[in-house]
């Protein structure tokens, strides 16, 4: 119990302290005019309050991403807790909140266009394939996920099939409204019960007389019955709630609706705090009430929904733990909703595909819907293990722009380069190691391979990044963020 309440402690207290230093280092312009307000569109570009911004950015990025990662990460033992408290404070939130507000400083610009200005214009190309494949993955996985967790609440003759199409009919109605009603006024509700049931787990987990694992000596170990290494696995497995490159596709969105600079710790980073609670109260949960050869099992004969419903019903009963599911459920239809918003835009920017008519937002809404039914057709586990490497890929590039932005401007670059360098060692060794990469397993040679490419990136970056700031004039748009109106807005903006 000690190490859930001193984590969730540690997370609070990482918000008020590390976040106002990032806060502060980023250097914000309260009275800056942000592209809510200079580009407002009344569709993707509307003003809407701080508090109102703070819950779609917490459930665009949350997903099933904080309850399944950390179940199935609950496998290694109390150990998963570091990667969440360390991860989340270090790493996600910073990242979150880096590409939020680089954002916001470009007219909402989505990463691949924050990758084209900061990394060169042929990177762009590379990010945009890496942002749609994650996306699509995302929206694909968070269909799945919700659809397995209603069809356990709901009577016989309502099937997965059923559950899957209603799921994306939901989806093809809220993506062509304009966002203040698609989700500005859905999300209230969905975040009230996602924090209702949230805390009704963690408080009858607290006082229920369970005992809950925690952290010493002795347990500071893997404990994963497959015996599956924890590096690079572990930070794979939990990576929304500790740091998660979906979130980088998903802040522009809330910078095109904040209102001002100075909200942005709240919004971004403080969201990310948030998920690393809840991501934390179902480690616990997960450890507390099975061990791990019946959590593995639980785990493999379905998808880590079969965990969501014991944990829900054990802790809370049949009806306050249907409502708890229903709060989990809430989770990845806003996510995957905000995830399709995204790859529509990405992929009309990337495309040039105008979307100032309904005509042409659903071009290319109903395309990708097509392809996303098809890849739920596909193993969860599988769909999760890419959409993992996709992501965490997704990830490093993010925290590389933060780094070049921070650079450029003569900013503490370091908060963005440790956990990026760290990220893309992990990376590199996945796909060095794993069988969707070169499936060496976790061998020397492959941790050999994985340095030198890891270290000739990186000096690739530096010198790069040296050459751009050597040819930088005083007055340069990059160092001082002042771009004409509209310069990263896609043609409906």
């Amino acid at each position: 119990m000690f190490t859930l309440l001193g984590g969730i402690a540690s997370l609070i207290l990482g918000y008020f302290v590390y976040g106002k230093y990032i806060e502060k280092n980023f250097g914000i312009d309260p009275d800056r005019t942000t592209p809510a307000e200079a580009l407002r569109d009344g569709y993707d570009f509307v003003p809407m309050s701080k508090p109102k911004n703070a819950i779609i950015q917490l459930l665009n990025i949350a997903g099933t991403g904080p309850i399944f990662g950390p179940i199935m990460g609950a496998l290694y033992g109390p150990v998963a807790y570091i990667w969440i408290v360390v991860g989340c404070i270090l790493g996600g939130a910073v990242h979150d909140y880096m590409i939020g507000m680089i954002s916001l400083r470009n007219d909402g610009a989505h990463l691949p266009e924050l990758a084209s200005k900061y990394l060169g214009k042929p990177v762009k190309h590379v990010v945009n394939i890496f942002a749609m494949l994650l996306l699509m993955l995302v929206g694909t996985v968070f269909v799945a996920s919700p659809a397995n967790l209603i069809e356990s609440i709901t009577p016989n003759w309502l099937t997965l099939e059923m559950i899957i199409g209603l799921i994306f009919v939901y989806y093809l109605i809220s993506t062509i409204l304009p966002i203040d009603k698609a989700m500005g006024v859905v999300y209230p509700y969905f975040g009230a019960i996602l924090i209702i049931s949230t805390l009704a787990i963690g408080l009858s987990l607290i006082f229920g007389g369970h005992t809950i694992p925690n952290l010493t000596p002795g347990t500071m170990k893997n404990f994963n019955p497959s015996g599956t290494q924890i590096f690079p696995a572990l930070f794979f497995t939990i990576s929304c709630g500790a740091i998660s490159g979906f979130h980088a596709t998903q802040a522009p969105m809330v910078a095109r609706t904040s209102k001002n600079e100075k909200e942005g710790r709240f919004t971004f980073y403080g969201m990310m705090i948030a998920e690393g609670v809840i991501a934390m109260i179902w480690a616990a949960a997960s450890m507390s009430l099975f061990n791990g050869q019946t959590l593995n099992q639980m785990i493999n004969n379905g998808t880590p929904s079969l965990v969501v419903n014991q944990v829900s019903y054990m802790l809370l009963g049949s009806v306050f733990g249907t409502i708890a599911i229903i709060g989990v459920i809430v989770l990845p239809i806003s996510s995957g909703l905000s995830a399709f918003r995204s790859l529509r835009t990405i992929t009309a920017d990337y495309l040039h595909i105008n979307q100032s008519t309904l005509k042409k937002v659903l071009m290319v809404t109903i395309p990708l819907y097509a392809i996303s039914l098809v890849l739920t057709q596909v193993d969860f586990n599988i769909l999760w293990r890419y959409f993992n490497w996709a992501n965490q890929v997704t990830a490093v590039i993010s925290l590389l722009v933060s780094t070049r932005y921070l650079y450029l401007k003569n900013k503490n670059y370091l908060v963005t380069l440790l956990p990026g360098i760290f990220m893309l060692y992990a990376c590199v060794v996945y796909i060095f190691s794993e069988p969707i990469g070169f499936g060496m397993g976790l061998t020397t040679l492959a941790y050999i391979l994985s340095t030198i490419v890891t270290i000739g990136l990186m000096v690739l970056y530096w010198e790069t990044g040296k050459k751009q700031k050597r040819e930088l004039d005083p007055s340069d748009k990059l160092l001082n963020d002042q771009l004409p109106i509209g310069t990263f807005v896609s043609e409906n903006g």
